[in-house]
């Protein structure tokens, strides 16, 4: 059908509601990429068939749906039932049957099934007693395991598109859109937290035609915020472009999607497709004369694609490069057009200021960063996984919070903010609060909302090691900077994990750093320094130990790093079963020992040495 005014929303929305309300009961079974992967798909159509089968959904009208993701990737498949709030983790196939007979039929909890949190190492029966769940601030989630992402009818349900349908039939003034956006004080969420009421007026400030662009290019390593969303929450993304193109009278818009992101594309061309439909999206909207539509391409996966003006070239099918900065996007953007460009998570923000007002969305967060986040928690942390916090919230918070802690209760050695471009951060920032301005001042940056926890078994000199070699990978070579600055960078990293380092490296590589930094073309190349910037600046300690002693602290650097077992050695085995060379030999219930000729440093003894038996030292000659 097609929607013309609020009043056809309202009754729509009534009849949705009347159908299916929302106390009825419900099993949502997580269908996010990483519930997926173990199953999870394969166990809401067997659970929905057999309902079906045994006449149960009839019976007790129950519906099983399949949302989007639910935060908790690493307990998955998920499944959770409403009202009553039980959830489950690790579900099996297998499970059914006994989930049917016990939790559906008998209303029984079935114990195995429940999350334990690692610090009080209870049961917890429902999803809202989580602390994982509970600590969390979800708007931008807020729909996110709940609502099926494939059915346009969910989402209208939980007031989706009524802000839209409300501005446009009431014809609201565009610029008073772009002002009360300006008033939010709402910042990039891709990394950059540029002010986009700013973009937006400046945008609308040069003649037309213009274009309004969703960046969903995520290519941090552990990053899975945009996907996500993406997949679960659509039509968010797309309520929110709408709404901008209305305030800056733009009629064709773009998200550009990583092409490894294939559920991402399936669930946005299909909410694509449904909002066509309801007349939502193309010629005369709801019966206006504004018209606007939205195209999806796919990336070729190059990140530094995820640039926007690089970005902007990719989709006029050239080859992804940064342009120079003096030509502003939103003067000269797509096809040399004017264009408004915001990550998808910036754009699902919009909906939700609109409808209850800058001053409420300038509450929540700090006053230069108001609003939340969405991070991708990640690393040696116990709970892993998709969150929304306020921005103002402590790295502390985050981590021994929400995260529950270091796994195994091991030391907290740093967090990596902000992807590839960020930086690390040491224990004595865990108090930082999180948003744009205090990361970037302690060498860190807020990024697009990867973060990475790790313990005192990481080296600082590996992890800069790997993310400039990555940075390498990634960039695009059209500055020499960047094409010849990172490599130089990466070799001298190189040559202090091999144990040849000198102290007057770390001059080096902080004046190439600041060149590097200096004149890159674009932020790729200015923030690709951040990672060992920040090691060096934290950890200076770890470098100096792999350049005057030869050895890694943390047992990491193969040439530097020997294994030793110490005298608390038990005897389990555990070492002897994990090392592939049989380097290690001993009796049982007594202690072992390696040989060093034979080790190749793996450290997979030392990995799975439950007693701390298992030490680093330097290098045996």
């Amino acid at each position: 059908m097609k929607i013309k005014s609020l009043n056809d929303y309202q009754a729509l929305q009534a009849q949705l509601l009347q159908e299916q309300p929302q106390d009825q009961k419900k099993i949502l079974v997580c269908c996010g990429t990483g519930c997926r992967a173990g199953g999870s798909l394969q166990i809401a159509e067997e659970l929905d068939k057999r309902l079906q089968e045994q006449g149960i959904q009839q019976k007790v009208q129950v519906v099983v749906k399949k949302p989007g993701c639910q935060g908790m990737c690493e307990k998955g498949p998920l499944v959770w039932f409403m009202p009553q709030g039980i959830f489950y983790c690790c579900v099996k196939l297998s499970d059914i049957p006994e989930i049917i007979e016990k939790t559906i039929k008998k209303g029984e909890i079935m114990d195995r099934l429940l999350y334990k949190d690692p610090g009080t190492k209870q049961k917890v029966e429902h999803h809202h007693d989580i602390p994982f769940l509970s600590k969390q601030h979800r708007l931008i989630l807020r729909n996110m395991g709940i609502i099926d992402p494939m059915d346009i009818r969910d989402y209208i349900r939980m007031g989706g598109y009524q802000t839209l349908i409300e501005v446009l039939t009431q014809a609201r003034n565009p610029d008073s859109i772009i002002e009360e956006i300006e008033k939010s004080a709402l910042r990039g969420r891709g990394g950059g937290g540029f002010p986009t009421g700013r973009k937006w007026r400046s945008c609308k400030k040069v003649p037309g035609p213009r274009y309004v662009v969703g960046n969903g290019d995520e290519g941090d390593p552990g990053a899975f915020m945009d996907r996500s969303l993406m997949e679960g929450d659509p039509h968010s993304v797309l309520e929110g472009m709408i709404i901008g193109a209305y305030a800056v009278d733009s009629h064709d818009g773009y998200i550009y999607v990583r092409h490894e992101y294939p559920l991402a594309v399936k669930h946005l061309t299909h909410a694509i497709e449904e909002a066509r439909e309801y007349g939502l999206l193309g010629q005369n909207i709801l019966g206006t004369n504004f018209s606007f539509d939205i195209h999806i391409n796919r990336g070729g996966g190059a990140f530094v694609c995820g640039e926007s003006t690089a970005l902007m070239r990719s989709l006029e099918g050239k080859v992804g490069e940064p342009r120079a900065k003096y030509i502003h996007s939103t003067e000269r953007g797509l096809f040399d057009k004017p264009t408004v460009l915001n990550n998808v998570e910036t754009w699902a923000n919009v909906p939700l200021i609109i409808k209850y007002g800058s001053a409420w969305f300038r509450k929540i967060g700090t006053e230069k960063s108001p609003g939340t986040k969405i991070f991708s928690l990640v690393g040696k942390v116990k709970n892993t996984g998709l969150i929304e916090v306020a921005m103002g919230t402590t790295l502390r918070e985050i981590i021994f919070g929400l995260g529950g802690g270091i796994i195994n209760d091991r030391p907290f050695k740093a967090v990596q903010t902000g992807g590839p471009s960020g930086g690390c951060l040491p224990a004595s920032a865990l108090d930082y609060s999180v948003d744009f301005d205090t990361l970037t001042t302690a060498g860190s940056m807020m990024g697009s909302g990867g973060m990475i926890v790790m313990d005192d078994r990481t080296c600082m000199v590996d992890v800069a090691k790997y993310f400039t070699h990555f940075l390498i990978e990634e960039s695009c070579g059209k500055c020499l900077p960047c094409r010849e600055g990172l490599p130089q960078l990466w070799n001298i990293l190189n040559e202090i994990s091999l144990g040849h380092g000198k102290v007057e490296d770390l001059d080096r590589i902080a004046e190439l750093s600041q060149v590097i930094a200096d004149s890159s073309l674009c932020a790729l190349g200015t923030s690709s320094p951040n990672p060992v910037l920040s090691t060096l600046r934290y950890f200076k300690d770890e470098y100096l130990a792999h350049i005057v002693e030869k050895r890694c602290p943390a047992g990491v650097c193969k040439a530097l790093v020997s294994y030793k077992i110490q005298d608390v050695c038990v005897g389990c085995g555990a070492c002897i079963r994990a090392c592939p060379v049989q380097a290690i030999i001993g009796e049982r219930k007594k202690k072992h020992e390696i040989i060093q000729a034979k080790c190749i440093q793996c450290g997979s003894c030392y990995a799975v040495c439950k007693f701390n038996a298992i030490v680093t030292g330097p290098k045996v000659s």
